[in-house]
């Protein structure tokens, strides 16, 4: 079975039910899990909480102000940093602030450990705020507990679905590319890579097929952090460094802007030189499975969402932005009085 099959497959067994993993699947994952289970007794327990990311950003800004949820896991909420400016949230709160040119407020209620099925008490949570965006990074833990794929995608496209119909756009950060955490030996490493970036192409479908775009985040632990390691990931070689989740969050934020309508004109054409194109969603996802940083959403081709082989979708690698100047979170509104 090809690949744009297989997370076709994925996705399809997520969206109607069933997904049992074959007893070669399930032997891998069986596998998969014990090493895993080794690899957290070397990584260790989580100690503390990363500094909270929650408040306002763009200290002096006019205009109506942008609201930005953060949903997800540890590599959402910062975990391991030592200072609020260095999380994932501040990072992207101050981007969109400063790209914007308007005050952001973030709303982060994403927490260590986390899987995907807490995204549903992390939306009630989130809504009241009334976001204009939101942001989510999951699905590490759920194969660090045992989760099966078509379950992860499931609830994933049920939270996308929710977010949507209440008026908010969506991001999401697909699977990272576990195949480089240095505690998961091989040979597999490489069955984690594989696994990472299949599941990543089933949630990137169900996530366009329920209204959302997705990001490629194989550059959390992609070809950047196994070719620095000792620079983007932190003491315990699992979780990025404060220099990784800056590698990742520029990976995040031009889709961000772009859900939010805050876009260079040049971007509004697809770049062929990039590799930018449009495809079915299938053939997209693992294309995008393979490229950090690439985005996917959905499009129409003559007028129609769909052709034989699924939604249309472009497939975008959008030009990061340089670094913002980082801000804490202002626990109030704060804007500069208007002059006459």
């Amino acid at each position: 079975m090809g690949k744009a099959a297989a997370a076709r497959k994925l996705a399809a067994a997520a969206a109607y039910g069933g997904g049992g993993l074959s007893l070669v699947g399930a032997s891998l994952y069986g596998l998969l899990h014990a090493e895993a289970l080794l690899a957290r007794r070397s990584i260790g327990t989580a100690k503390g909480e990363p500094p909270s990311a929650t408040g306002w950003y763009g200290h002096g800004r006019t205009g109506p102000a942008l609201k930005l949820a953060l949903l997800g896991d540890s590599s959402a909420a910062g975990y391991g940093v030592d200072s609020v400016e260095q999380t994932p949230g501040a990072h992207l709160a101050s981007g969109l602030a400063e790209a914007a040119g308007r005050r952001v407020y973030l709303h982060s209620v994403a927490f260590v450990g986390a899987q995907t099925r807490d995204l549903t008490r992390q939306i009630d949570e989130a809504l009241p705020v009334g976001p204009d965006v939101a942001l989510i990074l999951v699905g590490t833990n759920d194969v660090t507990h045992r989760r099966l794929p078509s379950e992860s995608v499931r609830l994933l496209s049920e939270a996308v679905r929710r977010l949507r119909e209440a008026g908010v756009e969506v991001v999401v950060g697909t699977c990272p590319d576990l195949g480089t955490v240095e505690p998961i030996a091989p040979p597999l490493r490489q069955v984690a890579r594989h696994w990472s970036r299949r599941l990543a192409a089933a949630q990137a479908i169900a996530v366009v097929e329920a209204g959302g775009r997705t990001v490629s985040l194989g550059s959390i632990l992609g070809p950047e952090f196994a070719a620095t390691p000792k620079e983007l990931f932190g003491p315990d070689r699992f979780h990025p460094s404060a220099a990784g989740y800056s590698s990742m969050a520029s990976a995040l934020l031009p889709s961000i802007l772009a859900a939010v309508g805050v876009i260079p004109d040049e971007e509004l054409v697809l770049e062929a030189a990039r590799g930018e194109t449009v495809l079915p969603i299938s053939r997209a996802a693992v294309e995008a499975a393979k490229v950090p940083g690439t985005e996917i959403d959905g499009t129409e081709v003559g007028g129609s969402t769909r052709g034989t082989l699924g939604r249309w979708v472009q497939i975008r690698r959008r030009r990061r932005h340089a670094e913002p100047e980082l801000e804490a979170p202002e626990s109030t509104e704060v804007s500069e009085p208007a002059t006459s």
